[in-house]
């Protein structure tokens, strides 16, 4: 065994003391409740969870199939690693600063629900009425799980896995949180100004855009740009798996076992198909080849553009909302292609774009308040909302990997590049089911420079 490094030492010495913390911190009374549980909700929504939470391993899927051979476990990792991290996160503070009692409408109190304190098995009278509190936290959780999994197709083959783990637990918490409570929160002041995101277009897919276009911007070009997709079949299983668990994301939203679950579960399923058939039709139209993975990616852009909208406009309205994004991020693709900004998955235009297109067409056909009942104060405050959001997460999280890299360095070396991160940061490939020992690893990092 290799003697461990200082930081890992003092990492590991705080994991042990959170769980001395946690363990016996006292529970305090549960919060009395006269509300009833109405058991088809909570049936819903432990299913809506579970759903939500099987989007995880689908992105994984998803962008592991599409970069090189070399990097497809390093890739795959950064979105599964979630699942651990951003729960302990949630349950320690992160679920609090989001949905704690307001402080001026911008974030939570983060000791109104330290440690689930308080998060019990009665329903609350404001988040969750019909259903036990603490499944409210526990379907809240999976959004604030997969947020950050998307930003890594930005960034992936070239960066730091500790460095990723770094900013993925302050993008957590000091931009994820903020605006899930701006949007979510009744107290959260884009909320009380009428703002609308059924599950999360603003939340999740516009904060994981920005975010993305930051991280891209930041860690710059990779060594080798050009590289063929190492399993296709991944990505039609990835893009299958998160077409399946959206209907829990989108209507799992609407909190209760209703009609609203039902239209955005039917929304949802038609503006994805309108969306994928539109971006292959697309494709031939301008000469490309209808391909597997543009079929994913454009039944992807319409689960995102779908997103804000899904509880607020009907069938046909979701199938043109998702025509539209498909186009709107189909041309995105080609001409980020040709500019030197390398997103490595294009996280920005399909995630930011087609996030941005649903939020201003739900402005434009929300039910009794879009700009087709001849009403202007939402799609208003959407353009807004998109503004304040765009600048709040590219801003913060371009300040965020600055003092990410003040830690660490964001990027592997060149040749640790070159030899893809599957070795270099894991010393694990496709090829072997176990970890390399390390003289086999400093073998092949010598190989590859003598190369």
């Amino acid at each position: 065994m290799s003697k461990p490094k200082p930081r890992w030492i003092i990492i590991f010495a705080v994991i042990c003391l959170l769980q001395l913390l946690v363990l016996f911190k006292s529970e305090g009374p549960l919060l009395q409740s006269t509300l009833p549980i109405d058991k088809a909700d909570t049936t819903w929504m432990l299913v809506a969870s579970a759903f939500v939470l099987f989007m995880t391993p689908g992105l994984s899927f998803f962008y592991g199939g599409m970069v090189g051979f070399k990097n497809v476990i390093s890739t795959m990792l950064q979105s599964f690693i979630a699942l651990g991290v951003i729960s302990l996160l949630w349950y320690l503070v992160g679920f609090s600063l989001a949905f704690g009692d307001s402080i001026g409408g911008f974030i939570g109190n983060p000791t109104t629900y330290f440690a689930f304190h308080n998060v019990g098995l009665e329903p609350n009278a404001i988040l969750s009425p019909t259903f036990p509190f603490l499944l409210f936290a526990l379907f809240q959780l999976k959004f604030a799980i997969i947020t950050p999994a998307l930003i890594t197709g930005s960034f992936a083959e070239r960066v730091k896995f500790t460095s990723y783990l770094i900013f993925m637990c302050l993008f957590s918490l000091l931009i994820y949180c903020p605006l899930a409570h701006w949007t979510w929160h009744p107290a959260g002041f884009l909320h009380k100004l009428g703002v609308l995101d059924f599950a999360g277009g603003t939340v999740v897919h516009m904060s994981a855009g920005f975010a993305a276009l930051a991280g891209a911007y930041i860690l710059g070009k990779r060594e080798v740009k050009e590289h063929h997709p190492a399993n296709i079949p991944f990505i039609i299983l990835g893009t299958g798996m998160l077409w399946f668990g959206w209907f829990g994301f989108n209507a799992g939203s609407a909190l209760a076992a209703n009609s609203q679950a039902v239209q955005a579960f039917g929304t949802t399923n038609m503006a994805t198909a309108s969306a994928m058939i539109t971006w292959v039709m697309f494709d031939a139209l301008v000469g490309r080849k209808i391909s597997a993975m543009g079929a994913c990616i454009g039944a992807v852009v319409g689960l995102v553009a779908i997103t804000p909208a899904a509880g607020f406009v009907n069938l046909g309205q979701s199938i043109f909302i998702g025509f539209v994004a498909a186009i709107v991020s189909n041309l995105a693709v080609y001409y980020r292609q040709k500019t030197s900004l390398d997103d490595t998955l294009d996280v920005f235009p399909c995630h930011g774009l087609g996030g941005i297109v649903g939020m201003i067409l739900t402005g434009v056909f929300a039910k009794d308040v879009g700009l087709i009942y001849g009403q202007t104060t939402t799609f208003l405050y959407h353009l807004m909302a998109l503004v304040i959001v765009g600048i709040f997460t590219f801003g913060g999280s371009y300040i965020l990997f600055k003092v990410t890299s003040l830690m660490t360095r964001l990027r592997v070396s060149p040749d640790d590049e070159r030899l893809g991160l599957d070795l270099s940061q894991h010393g694990e490939t496709l090829k072997t089911s176990r970890p390399l020992p390390v003289a086999s690893l400093e073998k092949a990092q010598a190989e590859l420079v003598e190369a």
